[in-house]
């Protein structure tokens, strides 16, 4: 592989000063938070938005959890309605005016007409139809939704795609009360079309930007669903990873970001990258709204062969886990070697996460290395060439006669003829190189996906946590996140605590650490597979005494 293809696997996916760590809690050392307290980045004058009064009143539902509005729907506070009314009031006054967000493709033409259903059937019957009954939820624009919405992949070529049939996504979402209030704005393609590419733009709507600093990158690919949550242009997205799209983002946006054990969330209906590495998964402020979402996409899904081996693992309700003394007692392994090292600023902040954990009674295993992290990051990359050319082309099978397209060949097509509007910036080199690739019978493929399973799960996450005893290995997300740059593209030179989880197709949660210069960074919890509960608990124990978010205030640039 040519030295970009490398590069590209380790960043592609994921889209490429003074540290400040939040003030801990009450227990923490009294010089600790006061070094804290001066290190944090100074208050903003917060933007005025479209629907303020003349007093500076700001959004009513800022920072609001999916707890808060399920409380102001059952006291008569909200109605289904007035929600959608107001998030759709928000996204106008910050996406296209103000500080231009860029993170909504298309609204939803229903969602009024949802609402007032919901409303009427939580009135009838005094109860909820599920745990999300009345919530608008915005979902990625490569989850199919058989309605008035179109589900594109944020490409051009499939702009006015109406797929025939819900994902299993957007069912779940659906049996769970949710409003699907709109699709986001994404890497086109989930950031699988170049090696070039800049995170968070796409030919139907352009580049996003990151709330905590205009000028930045918001990662990708779930690009727009992270920086609308953390907008709060909903309480809960949903976004889709193949390696880092959900939690490089929510890293990138102060967020929780749940990257599930492949086959926990059925994925029929969802433009795919691989079948082996795939999976979608909520996008929330916390770990209790992220771990509510979850709890709502699972199931077995008869489209989804992978959700079989869920059979017996899988919780309708993920907020039993929580527990905010959940780090006590519990074995957690630092993963240090090529995933710390790269931004010092990063470390201090890990540094003081780690003698967090271990104020909190945990046993911190420090190094607790992944011995072979980035020896599969070439087989990683073949896999995915072989896997999307294979599974886009039955995916758009899937679309039926109408389909806009039908071969990734036609779409490779499609782009050359309409270069200007879909190629202005960067091109298709990874399209043209996974159309080059046979079937998934090729040696090649077999070879290389046998390799990234000895790898990541036998060789890789599944030794080490077995020689430490561990409960989970922790390491920062990423570092902070890049300035936008349409002319080379996302930035490198940096590492993602991303590949070994998504290539083992276990779980990762991330979580809010810090802001090094006013931007967000996140810590990476990862497990074995199907150890959400275990994650989430940890995860939860950290958030709860960190505190570490913070809303943004869209500067034009970092501190």
């Amino acid at each position: 592989m040519a030295s970009d293809d490398r590069s590209f696997s380790r960043r592609g996916f994921v889209g490429a000063a003074a540290a400040s760590f939040v003030i801990l809690r009450r227990g923490a050392p009294k010089d600790l938070a006061t070094a804290q307290r001066s290190q944090h980045p100074p208050a903003r004058v917060p933007v005025r938005f479209a629907q303020d009064d003349s007093k500076g009143r700001t959004f009513a539902l800022d920072e609001l959890s999916i707890s808060d509005l399920q409380a102001g729907l059952a006291s008569g506070t909200f109605t289904a309605r007035s929600l959608v009314e107001q998030y759709r009031a928000r996204i106008d006054a910050l996406d296209q005016q103000g500080p231009t967000l860029n993170h909504v493709i298309e609204h939803n033409p229903d969602a009024l007409a949802i609402a007032d259903r919901l409303d009427a059937e939580r009135n009838a019957a005094k109860k909820l139809l599920g745990p999300l009954h009345g919530i608008p939820i915005l979902v990625k624009d490569n989850i199919d939704t058989a309605d008035a919405m179109h589900t594109s992949g944020g490409s051009l070529a499939l702009a006015r795609s109406t797929p025939p049939r819900d994902s299993f996504v957007a069912r779940r979402l659906r049996e769970a009360g949710a409003i699907i209030l709109g699709k986001t704005n994404l890497s086109e393609w989930a950031n699988f079309r170049s090696t070039h590419s800049s995170s968070g733009w796409s030919g139907r709507v352009g580049q996003g930007r990151n709330p905590y600093a205009l000028d930045r990158n918001t990662s990708g690919s779930s690009s727009g669903s992270a920086g609308a949550v953390a907008a709060s242009y909903c309480a809960a997205a949903i976004g889709s990873e193949t390696d880092g799209s959900i939690t490089s983002p929510s890293a990138a946006c102060s967020l929780v970001g749940i990257k599930s054990t492949v086959g926990l969330i059925g994925r029929s209906g969802i433009i795919p990258i691989s079948h082996s590495q795939d999976t979608a998964g909520p996008m929330a402020r916390t770990v209790r709204d992220a771990a509510i979402v979850l709890g709502a996409l699972t199931g077995p899904d008869p489209g989804d062969d992978a959700s079989r081996a869920s059979a017996g693992k899988v919780y309708m309700d993920y907020t039993r886990f929580l527990d905010p003394a959940g780090l006590r007692g519990a074995r957690v392994g630092v993963v240090r070697e090529r995933y710390m090292g790269y931004s010092p600023k990063t470390d201090k902040l890990v540094e003081h996460a780690l003698d967090f954990f271990k104020q909190e009674g945990a046993t911190v295993v420090d190094p607790a290395n992944i011995q072979t992290a980035g020896k599969f990051d070439e087989a990683e990359f073949e896999v995915l060439l072989y896997e999307f050319k294979t599974d886009l082309n039955a995916y758009l099978s899937s679309l039926g006669p109408a389909a806009p397209a039908t071969s990734l060949a036609e779409l490779i097509r499609f782009n050359e003829e309409n270069a200007v509007r879909e190629m202005p910036y960067f091109g298709q080199e990874i399209f043209e190189m996974a159309q080059k690739k046979g079937p998934l019978s090729d040696t090649k493929y077999t070879i290389a996906r046998a390799k990234c399973v000895r790898l990541a799960r036998t060789q890789g996450i599944d030794a080490v946590m077995t020689k430490h005893r561990l409960d989970a290995l922790v390491a920062p997300t990423q570092g902070p996140v890049w300035l936008i740059d349409l002319v080379n593209g996302d930035a490198g030179g940096y590492q993602s605590f991303t590949s070994p989880a998504a290539v083992a197709g276990y779980p990762h949660v991330t979580v809010p650490m810090g802001f090094v210069q006013g931007l967000p960074v996140g810590l990476s919890f990862v497990g074995r597979a199907w150890s959400e509960p275990v994650l989430l608990k940890l995860a939860y124990a950290f958030e709860q005494a960190t505190k570490a978010r913070k809303p943004p205030t869209f500067p034009t640039t970092a501190a």
